[in-house]
Parts: C-alpha cells; sequence; structure tokens
C-alpha cells in the first residue's frame, strides 16, 4: 500500500507516528500546504522515517493532488484536512484511481427557511451523490472514519452484530475532563471543526420521521462518563454518525451530544452574536492596504494550536456510543467506549489525547483495506464493514475499548 496522507497538522502527524510502528504500507507521502510543516512531521520519526516523503499541495488543487498521487503511485489518499477540503480531495482521489479515507464528511448547508425543523443539505449529501460513480470504478470511498465519526459508527455495528436483537436508540456520547495550563479556552481539536460542528442545526433521525433538526445546544443531559471523567453535560450538535449509522445499522432514533461544558458553549454563542463564526470574508484595513479575511480564521488564529497543547493539558478525553434495546426479550443498555489518557499519549507518542484518539483509527482502518480484512467499492461508512476485526486491531495498536452496562 501506498498512502497520500494530506494535511500535516496534528491530526495528520499523530497518524505519521502511529502508522512508523506498523509494517502494512510501503510509502507515506506527507503532504501540507505549508512544507516545513510536511517535514517536521516526518523529520520527527527519526529512523523510522524511512518509508515517508515529504511534499507540498495545496489541497483545494484537485490537479495537483492527482498529480501528486500519480507520481509516487499512491493507492489511498488520506484526508487530515479539515472539512472545506472534503469534496476536492474526495474528487481527486477519484480522479487519480485512488481510495479515499476521510474523518470528516463534505459540509451541511442549513435550510433556507426552517433551518431548526427540517434539513437543508446534509453532512455527506455531495459525498453519497457519487457513490454510484465509485462502485462502478470499482473504487472505495471510506467516508467518516476518525474517531466520531469512526470509532462511533464501528461500536454501532458492533452492538447490532454482537449484542442486540433489536436497538431502540444508539446515541454517541462523547466527554472529556482535560484542562489546558494557563488557557481560559483553549479548545483541544480545530476551532473551524468545533464551530462547524457545534453551531450547526443538529441532525436527529427517527425511524418513523426521518432526519430532522433541532437547536443548537438542544435536549441537555447528564452522562456519567467512565474511567474517572465522570458525569458531564451533554448537548445536541452536528455530527456525521446520525447520517451515517442509520444507513446500515437498524435502530429507531439515533442521536450525538457533545459533553461542551456551560463556559464552552457560551463562548461559541458569543462567537455567533458576534459574528465571528462566519466563513465568508469580510474587509479590513491593512498595512498594505483593505483585505478580504474569514472571521473564523481570525478567531482560529487567535487561538493556540491544538497540537501543541499536550503538555500543558491533564485528564483524558471519552469517545462512545450508548445503545439501548433487547436481547433475548429482555431489555439491554450498554456503553461502548475508548478513553485516551493525555499522560500516556504524550509519553508514547508525543502527541496530545485528542488527536491522537482522532489519528489512531483512520490509520487501522488503511491496515485492514491492506491485508483485505475489509474491503468494498462505493461510498460507505465505517458501520459497512463487520467491527470485530476493527476492534481486535485497535486493541492489538495497544488501545484497548471498553463495553459498560448501564
Amino acid at each position: 500500500m501506498r498512502v497520500l496522507l494530506v494535511g500535516a497538522g496534528g491530526v495528520g502527524t499523530a497518524v505519521t507516528r502511529i502508522a512508523a510502528r506498523r509494517p502494512f504500507f510501503e510509502l507515506m507521502v506527507v503532504a501540507d500546504h505549508d512544507p516545513a510543516r510536511a517535514e517536521a512531521a516526518v523529520g520527527a520519526l527519526g529512523a523510522d522515517g524511512g518509508r515517508f516523503w515529504a511534499e507540498r499541495v495545496d489541497a483545494g488543487d484537485e490537479a495537483q493532488v492527482t498529480a501528486l498521487l500519480e507520481r509516487h503511485g499512491c493507492d489511498v489518499l488520506l484526508n487530515a484536512t479539515d472539512p472545506r477540503f472534503v469534496m476536492p480531495l474526495f474528487r481527486a482521489a477519484r480522479a487519480g484511481g485512488a481510495a479515499y479515507l476521510d474523518m470528516a464528511m463534505s459540509l451541511s448547508r442549513p435550510h433556507g427557511e426552517r433551518p431548526y425543523e427540517e434539513c437543508g443539505v446534509k453532512l455527506g449529501d455531495e459525498q453519497f451523490a457519487r457513490a454510484a460513480e465509485w462502485e462502478e470504478a470499482g473504487l472505495l470511498a471510506l467516508v467518516g472514519m476518525g474517531v466520531e465519526p469512526g470509532l462511533s459508527d464501528v461500536f454501532a455495528r458492533y452492538a447490532a452484530d454482537e449484542l442486540f436483537d433489536e436497538i431502540e436508540e444508539i446515541g454517541v456520547r462523547d466527554g472529556a475532563n482535560l484542562t489546558v495550563d494557563g488557557y481560559d479556552f483553549a479548545p483541544s481539536f480545530s476551532i473551524w471543526t468545533t464551530i462547524e460542528e457545534c453551531l450547526n442545526p443538529p441532525v436527529v433521525y427517527e425511524k418513523d420521521r426521518g432526519w430532522y433538526t433541532t437547536e443548537p445546544f438542544s435536549e441537555p443531559e447528564v452522562f456519567d462518563f467512565p474511567e474517572g471523567i465522570g458525569p458531564v453535560e451533554c448537548v445536541n450538535v452536528e455530527h456525521e454518525e446520525v447520517l451515517l449509522v442509520p444507513r446500515w445499522v437498524d435502530a429507531r432514533r439515533v442521536t450525538f451530544k457533545y459533553g461542551l461544558g456551560r463556559e464552552f458553549t457560551d463562548t461559541l454563542r458569543t462567537l455567533h452574536l458576534l459574528g465571528l463564526d462566519r466563513t465568508e470574508p469580510v474587509t479590513v484595513p491593512g498595512p498594505d492596504g483593505p483585505v478580504r479575511v474569514s472571521p473564523r480564521d481570525v478567531v482560529a488564529a487567535c487561538l493556540p494550536d491544538p497540537a501543541t497543547l499536550g503538555d500543558r493539558m491533564h485528564g483524558k478525553t471519552c469517545a462512545g456510543t450508548w445503545v439501548r434495546g433487547t436481547k433475548d426479550g429482555a431489555p439491554r443498555e450498554v456503553y461502548l467506549y475508548h478513553v485516551v489518557d493525555n499522560q500516556w499519549s504524550m509519553a508514547e507518542y508525543g502527541c496530545q489525547a485528542v488527536v491522537w484518539q482522532t489519528a489512531v483509527n483512520p490509520v487501522v482502518a488503511l491496515e485492514l483495506l491492506a491485508t483485505g480484512a475489509w474491503s468494498g467499492a462505493g461510498v460507505l461508512g465505517p458501520e459497512a464493514f463487520p467491527a470485530g476485526p476493527f476492534l481486535d486491531l485497535l486493541t492489538e495498536y495497544g488501545s484497548p475499548w471498553g463495553l459498560r452496562e448501564q
């Protein structure tokens, strides 16, 4: 397997450090718009970096990405950029005859008149619209293969196959007790992506109703997370699992709730009130005259890079899938989860917990594709594949998962 990894930020760098320990691939080309970042990611691998190569690429330039795939003979493109670049990279992979993996799907657009009741363009709609094209070409686009979406979807598949006869509800629940020394507000993941998923209308799925939307941060509930994290208030946010799981898993209801905390949600609401969550450029004065700049990019530039926070970060992060239904005629309720301790991920890989937890899952998926344990064609989510091989390999990577009866 020859892999083109696009994006050498926190998650992309973590991908290289995890993959360097595995023998399943021949070459991984690490490409970024900033060649220094790509070179730094490869250089940090030291003696383990022999199968890695740094390149510069503009993720929005499809022809440039396709040429890079062809020049290095890559048969897989792994997208580790933010969601703005999903579609150009998705199209470039198809043009280059390569398989495609991402960790976030094509962007949504709210309904023009009823944004908090009806869906407009849903997450992933643009990709699923091209599913037949990929299937006819015999190529696989494995979408939403990070931790959430990704591992959470694998948990949903495992629950349906192994733990339940009928499923009433699948609810992804994400929470953490992470703190960052020296910062009152320092998101542990891309603020661009965080704003996108938290301020867009959340989507809920009900079998008798289909997909519909609600107000941001709606339906608060307190969920008790395992391994010492404890109770965290979780609220509805927009997330891919709600759009993916019902396509392959039979459940009456699917939700996603994020444990953000009141201070975090208040900050996001303030950004929205001020228009600082907008992506459309505005004109501001500059030293050489007016310049056009995206308010959301300004917010990102003012905050610390999440990849650099590991040394100041303490605590654990938990991603998991809560499932309620019946087994052998009796009610059952479980929480399948994956916890990463920041102290462990920093000591073992030099990566903070959230980016490491995101990065390990596409590497596991790549290895399953390389060995043939997973295979397919078309635009498929993680729940389209058997869960057992993934969960076994994740444990082999030294990061076991857990199951708690509720």
